[in-house]
């Protein structure tokens, strides 16, 4: 992941292509790091964006998303 200027987003780049990120999917991925658990980072982010009610649905809908699609692995 990475910020592309061009694009004013994050993105992830493949050999196939690139990803443009909303700033939500973002910030989930930027806590992605192989450390912290899925609770560990619904619980930063809610420290984070304390107005964001309820983030578990979407960040858990999130992260399996971006398992199918290969951005991330499950150990």
């Amino acid at each position: 992941m990475q910020w592309e200027p061009v694009q004013d987003c994050h993105v992830l780049l493949y050999p196939e292509g690139m990803v443009k990120l909303n700033d939500s999917a973002a910030e989930i991925l930027k806590r992605v790091d192989g450390q912290r658990s899925v609770n560990e980072i619904i619980a930063e982010l809610q420290a984070s964006f304390p107005s964001a009610s309820e983030l578990d649905a979407d960040v858990l809908a999130f992260i399996g998303e971006a398992h199918e699609q290969h951005w991330i692995r499950f150990r």
